[in-house]
């Protein structure tokens, strides 16, 4: 069972849920005749559609909280590692300093990855992108032992190669020979350690901690909603996990901090700021890192993270760029898109955050993915532990058979 997580501190209120549509009732087998009525309420995204109970996280558009199991995400940030706040997540509870050190240990060992995995990554076509590879290898980690129901080593063993998996793939890309995993760094830490061949600053480490574990979880996203969909087939972890990040492959979903950075390099300087955002508004173009499905206001982590991206933003002109960027911007959208509220989101300072740690481009995703680890499998967890088979209707809207 999991243990519930303490509650939110008494300011903040659960945002009202509305209820679902009732599903119209009908015998198997049956089919509608003459004069049925027919007409339902579809909510083609699920938007507003209420589907779990969960204590992993509170999501508040309105008010703009981010809440983990009773902690405010951007004080974790800020004073815990990834490997406290996974502990948060699964466990139910922050770690003590043993269990902290435990934990943290248990991740480590688990990172090398078996000669068999080394040669499937090995194996994938030069131009296979780094997602495909991240979904591929954790596709094959997941063996016969990996059976029903989900446990917490299953999830351990996946979340701890991830980092080796994108960081062995990466060196394969650049001709370089891939670093081993060290146990003695924290998971943040050696993930750069393993990209760079050198260890990271704190500052940096740091930022990156604070980036993994703002973008840990974020309630039932499109791929989070994938792996609770497979798990409730009762699927393996493995499978669930490799569907939700098909699921953040996509560009709607995990995309935007790689195109944020080519925004930036279009825009190049701050006097070309404004003419640059005034043609793309005025063209009907999508302003990258702007606006958010649930957010109406700041998105909390954009706020954290832009405050992290203080920390090394003498070593690059780039943040000073984003700086300008980022006022112009808001100022335009609420010009040329008065009343919608639009803001920066969690992407458009990542991608500061990720480039001030010199992740590449072309991995901005595949970091996004390790990090929402945590979450996916907090999820899988807690729908195994209350299980029920996730199965909407959809409505038949072609023709009928024609009368005999």
């Amino acid at each position: 069972m999991l243990r519930p997580g303490r509650r939110g501190p008494p300011e903040i209120r659960r945002p009202p849920q509305r209820a679902a549509p009732a599903a119209r009732d009908s015998a198997d087998g049956a089919r509608p005749v003459a004069g049925e009525d027919l007409s339902v309420t579809i909510n083609a995204g699920l938007e507003g559609i209420v589907v779990a109970e969960t204590d992993l996280s509170l999501v508040d558009g309105k008010n703009g909280y981010l809440v983990y199991r009773g902690n405010w995400a951007k004080d974790l940030a800020i004073s815990r590692t990834y490997e406290d706040v996974v502990h948060l997540l699964w466990r139910g509870h922050l770690p003590d300093e043993r269990e902290s050190e435990a934990f943290r240990a248990e991740l480590a060992a688990r990172r090398k990855l078996p000669d068999y995995l080394k040669t499937i990554i090995r194996a994938l076509p030069p131009e296979t992108d780094t997602m495909s590879v991240l979904r591929t290898a954790t596709s094959a980690i997941g063996d016969r032992s990996f059976a029903w129901p989900p446990t917490f080593e299953q999830a351990s063993e996946i979340l701890a190669k991830a980092p080796t998996i994108i960081a062995y793939r990466n060196a394969l890309n650049t001709g370089r020979d891939p670093i081993e995993p060290d146990e003695s760094l924290g998971h943040a830490e050696n993930y750069l350690y393993m990209l760079h061949g050198e260890k990271p600053t704190r500052v940096h480490t740091r930022a990156l901690d604070a980036y993994i574990i703002l973008t840990a979880e974020h309630g039932l996203n499109a791929s989070t909603f994938t792996g609770r969909v497979i798990t409730s087939t009762r699927s393996d972890i493995a499978s669930a996990i490799t569907g939700a990040i098909g699921a953040l492959k996509g560009p709607l979903h995990g995309g935007a901090p790689s195109e944020v950075d080519t925004m930036l390099e279009e825009i190049g300087t701050k006097e070309n700021a404004e003419p640059w955002l005034r043609q793309q508004i005025e063209a009907g173009e999508r302003l990258m890192g702007f606006g958010h499905r649930v957010y109406k206001t700041m998105d909390p982590r954009a706020v954290a993270l832009r405050q992290v991206s203080d920390s090394f933003a003498g070593e690059d002109p780039w943040f000073d760029l984003s700086v300008h960027v980022e006022e112009t911007a808001v100022r335009l959208l609420s010009e040329y898109k008065p009343g919608r509220n639009l803001y920066p989101n969690v992407e458009f300072w990542a991608a500061a955050v990720l480039r001030g740690v010199r992740i590449p481009t072309d991995l901005y995703t595949p970091t996004f993915g390790l990090a929402r680890m945590a979450g996916w499998s907090a999820h899988i967890l807690e729908q195994a532990d209350k299980n029920r088979l996730i199965r909407p209707e959809s409505t038949y809207v072609g023709e009928m058979p024609k009368a005999s």
